[in-house]
């Protein structure tokens, strides 16, 4: 015969207990509590897609700015990066223009340099 009271118990107070903090009848309730804790996991699923493409836009557009007073595009900026060999991600390249805006210069220059150099020949 099989035992399923105990288990039951156990899976039940398991959601229950990923259920805390929720209001009304989905912390109380079983069937309630479950669909609720479902939901939560899609959407924290879906949420960490969403924090990772905020923080990509939110790179571009710190870069975007930075690269203003150079009187450069972002686009062109990050085509002449690729063509010049710079390996340097959108992640580092916006630390670099708000925290040390002295090398994000240099990279700046250096990456202008290159590309001017690369349309003489």
């Amino acid at each position: 015969m099989k035992a399923k009271g105990s288990l039951t118990i156990k899976r039940h107070k398991k959601i229950l207990k990923m259920a805390r903090g929720y209001r009304g009848a989905r912390h109380r309730q079983y069937r309630r509590a479950k669909e609720a804790v479902l939901h939560a996991g899609q959407s924290a699923f879906a949420g960490r897609r969403l924090r990772r493409r905020n923080f990509r836009s939110l790179w571009i557009r710190r870069i975007n700015a930075a690269l203003t007073p150079y009187q450069i595009s972002y686009s062109r900026f990050i085509k002449i990066l690729k063509e010049s060999g710079i390996e340097l991600d959108r992640k580092i390249l916006a630390q670099l223009a708000l925290e040390e805006p002295e090398t994000f210069k240099k990279i700046v220059e250096a990456a202008k340099g290159r590309s001017a150099s690369g349309k003489e020949r």
